[in-house]
């Protein structure tokens, strides 16, 4: 078996149950040069439509004032939809899922902004996480 866990660190952007908009973090890449977003999605506080949905939005930036959509190019395994929709719930959601995207645009920082759109009268479990692989300097310190 291979060593995987001196070679992540788990960079936690929110966990809760939500029915507005969160307020993104900025996620550092500097010393890493992989990311992995992960998207931990409960059942549905309510039944996504097109009107009453979540989209998930993956912005970057250079510097960490000006950030920018990310396109298809930026990632693996998903087809960015405009603005940087990297997931949409626009569909009942009766069973928790988690969902994975890979990151490879090259900026130095990310935030991920889970957009609320109609009414969301009962909230919505959301557990988002960046992981950030192949450290410059490793191993990366346990973080239990």
């Amino acid at each position: 078996m291979q060593d995987l866990h001196t070679q992540l660190f788990a960079a936690i952007v929110g966990n809760a149950t939500l029915s507005a908009d969160n307020a993104p973090a900025a996620i550092d890449l500097q010393g890493y040069s992989a990311a992995e977003i992960l998207l931990l999605i409960g059942i549905g506080g309510i039944t996504f439509t097109g009107t009453n949905k979540v989209e998930f939005v993956l912005t970057h930036s250079d510097d960490d004032s000006t950030y920018t959509a990310v396109t298809t190019a930026d990632m693996i395994g998903c087809t960015v939809a405009s603005g940087g929709i990297i997931k949409s719930l626009v569909a009942a959601h009766a069973a928790p899922a988690a969902y994975r995207f890979g990151y490879k645009g090259g900026k130095r920082y990310l935030k991920l902004l889970a957009d609320f759109s109609g009414t969301h009268g009962t909230g919505t479990p959301i557990g988002m996480c960046v992981l950030l692989g192949e450290p410059n300097i490793g191993p990366v310190a346990n973080q239990a």
